[in-house]
């Protein structure tokens, strides 16, 4: 330890040279559309679009690796039969 006298580090160039960039991050602008602030509501009556795993088509490899299972050939031939025999509920009891 030196017994030189530092200032504090709020005071130091680099901190105040942080506080004058007051800059927007793109990532935080919404742009406008439906957020926190500005919701979209439902009409009375309509439903709610609910995305689901299985919007998106799923091969065979790609269900035995959400199952926790290593791709080899025989959970890949396992998870082909799953998902022709279940089709979609092969993926929702898998990634809801």
């Amino acid at each position: 330890m030196t017994d030189e006298m530092r200032p504090p580090l709020e005071e130091s160039p680099e901190v105040a040279d942080a506080v004058e960039d007051d800059v927007a991050v793109d990532a935080f602008i919404t742009g406008g559309g439906p957020d926190r602030d500005n919701p979209e509501f439902l009409q009375p009556g309509e439903e709610p679009h609910v995305r689901t795993g299985a919007d998106q088509p799923w091969d065979p490899e790609d269900l035995a690796v959400a199952e926790g299972r290593d791709p080899t050939p025989e959970n890949i031939e396992r998870a082909r039969q799953e998902l022709e025999r279940d089709g979609a509920a092969a993926i929702e009891r898998t990634v809801p």
